[in-house]
């Protein structure tokens, strides 16, 4: 069994990682498809407002700490490896570096940064939004899936 700081650690791990699951079944679940409901020039103001909340302090910490978190516990876990939970640990870190975190970074920001220099009321900016929200949206449920496994691979480790 993990024990002493190691198992604070991965418990930290289960924490973070499954909040930021929690906030990407969020919106893949109903905030998209509310923002998708809404006329164009609404629905892409409303996300931009959302993208430049996102990066606040508050979300930051749990999304970007949980990354760094991540790292350690998979650096840790490749030059001590346990006999215990070393395959799930892995495999949790690279879930939410790859799939979470990767992903967000070459699939969602650059899909934001468009959609942030459109003025919301253009025509260009009405056509871009449905393929914004159907690539957002998948991206994201890659985003929710990831997070979510490593939460449980972290989980798995403990047991």
């Amino acid at each position: 069994m993990i024990d002493g700081p190691y198992l604070w650690l991965t418990v930290l791990g289960v924490l973070g990682t499954g909040l930021v699951a929690g906030v990407f079944c969020g919106f893949s679940t109903f905030v998209m498809r509310g923002l998708a409901a809404l006329p164009p020039a609404q629905g892409v103001a409303a996300m931009n407002a959302i993208n430049v909340t996102a990066v606040m302090p508050a979300f930051m910490l749990v999304f970007v700490g949980s990354a760094v978190l991540c790292a350690v516990i998979g650096v840790v876990t490749f030059v001590l490896w346990p006999d215990d939970g070393r395959v799930e640990l892995l495999v949790g870190s690279a879930l939410y570096l790859f799939g979470c975190f990767g992903v967000t970074m070459v699939a969602n920001v650059p899909r934001n940064d468009a959609l942030l220099k459109l003025d919301p009321g253009t025509p260009e900016a009405a056509a871009y939004w449905p393929s914004y929200v159907r690539e957002w949206t998948m991206w994201n449920h890659v985003r929710m899936v990831a997070s979510a496994g490593s939460a449980v691979a972290y989980v798995l480790a403990l047991t």
